[in-house]
């Protein structure tokens, strides 16, 4: 545990020491952005965790195929099942081809229960591995928690039509209610560009989800900012 610690701790110093020298030099071609969505619920991989507002800010550096930051999503009411907080790390070949590597957190309660660095306890502080392929409009993601002795898998690919998002995904364990994989996530999304001023544009997004596994539907709304 001490180890893992040492490793985590050194990891956002070199993140951040990397990132604020990238934005000093003149001719650096990477960029720091940061924003929020906040939506109505949060739905994850086709399971609701929460059922309340929330908003989820996002601060991230991109560097060519580099992209490095850090994602929360935090309960509009005092419900604390919707609280993470998670690091990650991505980075994108050539052919479409993309490898992403998350540290998720997620504490019952910020401060008291589920310390940051209490990897022992496997409830709190989980690591996943997520290869991705992208070719024209269809996308397809592998993701697997390879610190977690349950082997948690969820597939999931994609395809942008026109208008319309469609997604599909499935998975084991964790993600379905007899721990077998199966299908757990069906849905589509739309976007759309709210014109608020000559300056502000305030974009919005609808999905609605259905997952067969567990019979429930969602239809989850929000913006970003």
């Amino acid at each position: 545990m001490i180890t893992m610690k040492k490793v985590t701790l050194f990891a956002i110093a070199l993140f951040i020491l990397a990132g604020t020298f990238a934005v000093s030099a003149q001719d650096s071609k990477g960029a720091w952005t940061t924003g929020a969505d906040f939506f109505n619920r949060y739905n994850w991989r086709g399971s609701d965790l929460g059922n309340s507002p929330v908003v989820q800010p996002t601060i991230k550096y991109v560097s060519g195929g580099f992209t490095g930051g850090a994602w929360g999503s935090y309960s509009l009411s005092n419900n604390t099942t919707a609280t993470e907080a998670d690091l990650f790390l991505t980075y994108a070949f050539k052919g479409g081809f993309s490898l992403t590597a998350t540290d998720y957190y997620f504490p019952s309660e910020p401060g008291s229960v589920g310390h940051y660095f209490n990897y022992n306890a496997k409830k709190y502080q989980f690591f996943e591995i997520s290869p991705s392929y992208t070719v024209g409009k269809f996308s397809i993601t592998g993701n697997y928690f390879f610190a977690n002795a349950n082997n948690d898998v969820y597939i999931e690919a994609g395809y942008a039509f026109k208008t319309v998002n469609f997604f599909l995904g499935g998975g084991n364990q964790m993600y379905t209610t007899n721990t077998n994989f199966n299908i757990c996530n069906i849905g589509i999304s739309t976007s759309k560009n709210v014109v608020i001023s000559d300056k502000f544009t305030l974009p919005l997004t609808g999905k609605v989800i259905l997952n067969p596994d567990k019979q429930q539907i969602f239809f989850v709304f929000g913006f970003t900012i």
